[in-house]
């Protein structure tokens, strides 16, 4: 019984203790990705802008969300850098329609 509440105590605090840690690494890396902006990124904001860096201010950035159209965000306001996306040339393949025959079409649609 003297054992029980030290290890509810321990089974309590450990599970906090691993997820004060992810917290904390993702906040590091969230800041590692907004401290390395550069001009000519793509990028998406907290509240799901699309833009592209055009000038860049110790706390602040300037995004060009159309041609010609440039707002200015907090650092914390970017959520990512998007990825370039791969343009690939390849074409969908469709298959041609399966052609049955007449006594398969017959035998299809009748009932025993």
């Amino acid at each position: 019984m003297d054992f029980l509440f030290p290890l509810l105590i321990l089974a309590l605090l450990v599970p906090m203790f691993f997820g004060i840690r992810k917290q904390k690494r993702e906040a590091e890396k969230v800041s590692s990705m907004q401290e390395g902006l550069k001009v000519g990124d793509q990028v998406v904001t907290t509240s799901g802008l699309y833009g592209t860096v055009v000038d860049l201010d110790d706390s602040t950035v300037d995004l060009e969300i159309a041609e010609d159209v440039v707002t200015t965000w907090l650092r914390q306001a970017i959520r990512e850098v998007r990825a370039e996306e791969q343009a690939t040339d390849e074409t969908p393949v469709t298959e041609a329609p399966v052609e049955e025959a007449p006594e398969q079409t017959e035998t299809r649609l009748t009932k025993d």
